[in-house]
């Protein structure tokens, strides 16, 4: 015999109450803390760097909602429009990191703020997206410097996985994801060692093991290759269900071309090496990060139509008899070789660099000042970047359609004296008074000061 359990009235009215009333605070708390749906903003009087055209002094940047509407000195403003008042002003679109582990990594000591990387060598199902930390400090230290869209890419093992376009600022992961997958990553073999101690094991030693890492990547496309065939045979008579295998899965999109293969290579001989496997795999969309040597195979990248994210440029020579300013000068050079190519801050050691991407547009600033022009070094961490990544619809210049990522500064972006006043990210001002380095400016300006500590 069952029982249907009840709850007398008053005790079904109480729950009623507590439910609604845990519903109000969580609606309250949902609307105090996530951006409200804008409306229309125009910010207007400032001088407008588009990215994709010639600057526009005195003009309007209408946002409606998320999105761009009108970008010009001749827009006019509707009545029922917030106008910002942006005189005097310098205002840009929102900078695009094309390489780098934000959100990926914390504090490089404590392996449990760590995800870079996961054990293997062979991990293409890795999804960046999923590991990606909304709540790092290193985001908004990042964003209130104008950059405010990034390529976050796991770097372990030889196939590290699939990177993700994330927005910096915003609710969760699912909210700050703007692609993804965007592409699959290759640590190609044989990097250099570097300026440092030497890695361990013979000139030999090490020869092998780069080959070895080759044929793993190579017989992963082989493994991935068939699982692909095996799976779209099933159906047909007398062929079995196949199971399924994530690992493979995740290499579907890359093997069809649907997304780029990302491979990360620095010198020529790595280079010549992947072209070669380039060539036996058959791939049609390829990305070459790094790419100190890039300008040396131009020929070769071109013929393939093969871009190259460049990174590490303010970093030191390469090799002891490099002139001072080598890495300075490789966006020049891979400019002059033909090679569509965009900047980044990342470098071979990313989770040394991480703490420093707010130091993207000194980079492009470095650019500036040895061989590129200032349109050429800003669209370099804008536009370019956007381009590779295939993000130009929706972010890297200041077009109608697209999200409305700015940046308004007090003078030129690329310069370091420059102070970024403003940032919006999908039509929404961000907060610009606190970050954890403004906290920790502000404990130590008002640290105690005794008889010969330096006059305010």
């Amino acid at each position: 015999m069952s029982r249907r359990l009840h709850h007398p009235p008053d005790m079904a009215r109480a729950l009623s109450r507590d439910a609604l009333a845990a519903a109000l605070v969580l609606v309250a708390l949902l609307t105090s803390v996530a951006p409200a749906a804008a409306g229309k903003v125009a910010l207007a009087g400032a001088t407008v760097h588009p990215a994709s055209s010639p600057a526009v002094p005195g003009a309007v940047v209408l946002i409606d909602g998320d999105r761009i509407q009108a970008v010009g000195a001749g827009v006019a403003v509707p009545p029922d429009a917030k106008v910002v008042d942006c005189a005097g002003k310098h205002l840009y679109p929102g900078l695009v990191s094309a390489s780098t582990v934000l959100g990926l990594i914390e504090v490089m000591s404590v392996s449990g703020t760590n995800d870079i990387s996961e054990t293997g060598t062979i991990s293409p199902d890795i999804r960046a997206e999923v590991q990606f930390n909304p709540g790092s400090e290193l985001l908004p230290v990042t964003l209130i410097n104008g950059v405010t869209t990034a390529l976050v890419i796991p770097r372990g093992g030889v196939i590290s996985g699939t990177s993700a376009a994330m927005h910096l600022w915003g609710w969760n992961q699912e909210d700050m994801t703007l692609k993804a997958p965007v592409g699959l990553h290759i640590q190609w073999p044989g990097a250099p060692p570097g300026r440092g101690a030497p890695p361990p094991g013979t000139e030999d030693e090490r020869a092998k093991a780069r080959d070895r890492a080759i044929a793993e990547v190579k017989q992963a496309f082989d493994d991935a290759r068939t699982y692909w065939t095996a799976r779209r045979a099933e159906g047909a008579a007398g062929i079995p269900r196949h199971d399924r295998d994530v690992k493979w899965d995740a290499m579907g999109k890359a093997l069809r071309g649907e997304i780029p293969v990302f491979i990360h290579a620095t010198t020529l001989a790595q280079i010549r090496t992947m072209l070669k496997f380039v060539d036996e795999q058959g791939l049609k969309c390829v990305v070459l990060v790094g790419g100190a040597d890039a300008w040396r195979a131009a020929e070769e990248l071109k013929k393939r139509d093969i871009p190259v994210v460049l990174n590490g440029i303010l970093t030191l020579p390469r090799h002891a008899w490099d002139a001072y300013d080598e890495s300075y000068t490789v966006p020049a050079r891979t400019r002059d070789a033909g090679i569509r190519f965009c900047v980044s801050d990342g470098s071979s050691f990313p989770n040394f660099t991480v703490p420093n991407s707010r130091n993207l547009p000194y980079h492009a600033a470095t650019v500036a000042a040895f061989g590129l022009t200032k349109e050429e070094a800003l669209r370099s961490v804008t536009l370019s970047p956007a381009e590779i990544l295939g993000l130009d619809k929706m972010v890297g210049s200041l077009e109608p359609g697209k999200y409305a990522d700015l940046v308004v500064a007090d003078g030129d972006l690329l310069e370091q004296t420059t102070k970024v006043e403003q940032v919006w990210v999908s039509g929404q001002p961000v907060p610009m008074e606190e970050s954890k380095q403004t906290r920790l400016f502000q404990k130590y300006d008002a640290r105690p000061r005794g008889e010969k500590a330096r006059v305010r």
